[in-house]
C-alpha cells in the first residue's frame, strides 16, 4: 500500500468529515435539548457520542456499497479506472458548485417533529432560533416523554442524516482495497465525532459566539473543490 498516497486522500477525507459535522444541525439540537431537559454536560456528550456512532455507521455502510461498486468497476475497466473515478469525482464537484451557485450553500434542519424546511440562505443565528422554535413543539423536550424516548429521537435524527459528502472519498480510495476502506472509515469516525463533540462541548460551556455562518454558507463550494482535488489525486497517484 502506498501510504503517502493514502495519507493524502485520508487528509482530504478528514477535512470533509470534520467540516460537514461542524454544521450546527449535527450538534446544536443536542445542546438545546440538553438545556431544555436539564442534562449534565457529560450526559449530553455521551448521548451525542452514541448518536454520532449511528451517524458514522450508516455512512460507512453506504461507503461499503460505494467501495464494492468501485472494486467491481476496477476489475472490469482496469487501467481506465482512475480516469473514470476522476470523472465521477469531478462531476460530483461540479454538482456541488452548481448547488453553491444556486443557493449559497447547504443547510440542514433535522429536528424531529418540526415543521421548518431546509433553507439555502440560512446562517447560524437564524438556524439557532428556528431550532429553538421547533423544539418547543417537539417530542424531544415534551415532559410526557422520558429520557429514553428523547435519546431515541436524537439517535434516529442524526443516524438518518449520513455524511453523504464523504462517500466520494471512498471511491477515491478504491485502489487501496479493503485496508483503505477501513482506514477511511476510521478517518470518518474521528473527523465527524471530533467536530460534533468539540462544538457541543464549547456550546455547553457557554461559548455561544462560535461563528460558522461563513463556512455553512460556502459548504457546497468547499466540498466541490475537495471532490475535484480528489479526482486530480486519483489520476496523479496512479501515475
Amino acid at each position: 500500500m502506498d501510504f503517502a498516497a493514502l495519507t493524502s486522500i485520508a487528509a482530504t477525507g478528514f477535512t470533509v468529515a470534520f467540516f460537514h459535522a461542524a454544521i450546527p444541525t449535527h450538534w446544536l439540537p443536542f445542546v438545546l435539548v440538553a438545556r431544555a431537559r436539564g442534562w449534565s454536560r457529560g450526559k449530553a456528550l455521551a448521548i451525542l457520542a452514541l448518536a454520532g456512532a449511528g451517524h458514522v455507521l450508516l455512512t460507512s455502510l453506504l461507503g461499503l456499497a460505494v467501495a464494492w461498486f468501485g472494486f467491481r468497476l476496477d476489475e472490469t475497466v482496469g487501467a481506465a479506472f482512475p480516469w473514470i473515478a476522476a470523472g465521477l469525482l469531478s462531476a460530483m464537484g461540479a454538482f456541488y458548485f452548481w448547488r453553491q451557485w444556486r443557493g449559497g450553500g447547504i443547510c440542514h434542519h433535522p429536528v424531529p417533529g418540526g415543521h421548518h424546511h431546509a433553507d439555502e440562505h440560512c446562517g447560524q443565528e437564524e438556524e439557532h432560533s428556528h431550532m429553538e422554535a421547533e423544539l418547543k413543539d417537539s417530542a424531544l423536550v415534551s415532559e410526557k416523554n422520558g429520557d429514553r424516548a428523547t435519546v431515541g429521537g436524537l439517535f434516529v435524527m442524526l443516524t438518518l442524516s449520513p455524511c453523504e459528502g464523504f462517500l466520494p472519498v471512498y471511491l477515491a480510495g478504491v485502489k487501496f482495497g479493503w485496508q483503505g476502506f477501513a482506514v477511511l472509515s476510521v478517518i470518518l469516525a474521528v473527523g465527524a465525532l471530533a467536530a460534533m463533540m468539540l462544538f457541543t462541548g464549547l456550546a455547553l460551556r457557554g461559548l455561544e459566539k462560535v461563528r460558522l455562518k461563513i463556512f455553512e454558507r460556502y459548504e457546497a463550494g468547499l466540498l466541490g473543490s475537495l471532490f475535484i482535488l480528489l479526482g486530480v489525486l486519483v489520476v496523479v497517484l496512479e501515475r
